[in-house]
């Protein structure tokens, strides 16, 4: 089951790498200023920036596994994005 996150900012691309960055301590992460892969183990967290904003896919996270896979995201961006007032992204199923 796919879920996509949003998040309008115009440091799209600032949040992205520092998500990434922070998860390559642990495991094995792609990413360039534009698009990254994060492979959790609930599944593989596909992460785009525009000039606008950040964007998070899982293609395929299973129906239990889908507040985890929110949660993880939100309260990185949560401490990354504190001086825009970030609480959680825009999800949809």
């Amino acid at each position: 089951m796919q879920l996509v996150g949003e998040f309008q900012t115009a440091k799209a691309s600032k949040y992205l790498q520092q998500l990434c960055k922070h998860f390559a301590h642990k495991i094995e992460v792609s990413f360039d200023e534009n698009a990254g892969q994060i492979p959790f183990s609930l599944g593989v967290a596909e992460v785009s920036a525009t000039a606008e904003a950040l964007s998070v896919r899982f293609a395929d996270v299973a129906d239990d596994k889908r507040a985890d896979a929110k949660m993880v995201i939100d309260k990185h961006l949560e401490r990354f994005a504190f001086r825009e007032g970030f609480s959680a992204m825009n999800w949809q199923d």
